[in-house]
């Protein structure tokens, strides 16, 4: 007997939880129905400045509609992450309310790693080759590569592009950068890339007036190994500046003419 007691007791208290959880969140209901949005808080993630709050303002002013005012309840949040991710320079949005009257939105930003420029138009790339229009707002300090470069980028894309070759190329450029990264020395060293209208890319040291003829962005750890050998073993012999060009893009070679 004692034993159903006590269950009829546990059973009681955990109805009764039930029933308190239910009315509380029926009560938070009701009064998300009478909140509505005061303020707009936007934060953003990561390097660069590409996007600006008065930006996301614009943006939510032209594709949303009115906000300010509207129940907690009805902001359709969704739509608005799916507006700010169109544009180019956002990689994703999050967007929720809280019971402040807030409309908190958080903002990572693309990060390039590569900037083109070719025929007076010019464009960013992404650690995954994600190509993006120059933003407006801010420039980031990112490597450039400028000249014939072989890629045709129309005004305003956005993507990788679809072109297997130029898909190659721009992965070989990004694995060439992450390789300069990488070794504590030739990120530094190296202050311009330029292509060639042979598609040469040649590269053009801080300090010296050699210029690098590198070929292809391809086995860049051997090529730059050959560029480590001719300033370990030929400058110190010859001195520098000796030599205008120093040749790399032929394999276990360096060829340098004055």
């Amino acid at each position: 007997m004692r034993k159903v007691l006590q269950y009829l007791v546990v059973a009681g208290l955990a109805v009764l939880l039930a029933m308190i959880l239910m009315a509380m969140s029926l009560l938070d209901a009701s009064q998300r129905r009478l909140r509505t949005v005061e303020r707009l808080e936007v934060t953003f993630d990561g390097e660069g400045s590409f996007v600006t709050q008065d930006e996301v303002e614009a943006i939510l002013s032209r594709g949303y509609g009115p906000y300010i005012g509207q129940r907690l309840d009805s902001v359709d949040l969704k739509r608005i992450e799916t507006l700010l991710e169109g544009k180019s320079a956002i990689l994703r949005s999050e967007a929720y309310v809280t019971k402040d009257r807030m409309l908190r939105i958080n903002i990572l930003q693309r990060q390039p790693v590569l900037r083109f420029r070719k025929d007076g138009k010019g464009w960013y790339a992404d650690a995954q080759g994600f190509l993006f229009p120059l933003q407006e707002h801010f420039t980031a300090r990112v490597p450039i590569v400028d000249g014939a470069v072989p890629m045709t980028v129309p005004e305003g894309f956005k993507g990788r592009p679809t072109d297997e070759k130029e898909v190659r190329w721009l992965d070989g450029m990004l694995e060439m950068v992450r390789f300069m990264e990488h070794s504590k020395v030739w990120e530094d060293a190296i202050v311009q890339m330029h292509v060639e209208k042979n598609g040469d890319l040649v590269l053009i040291p801080r300090e010296g007036k050699e210029r690098f003829i590198f070929g292809n962005p391809f086995d860049c750890a051997d090529k730059f190994g050959r560029l480590e050998d001719y300033y370990r073993y030929i400058v110190p012999e010859k001195g520098p500046d000796y030599y205008k060009t120093v040749n790399v893009k032929f394999e276990k070679q360096i060829v340098c003419r004055k």
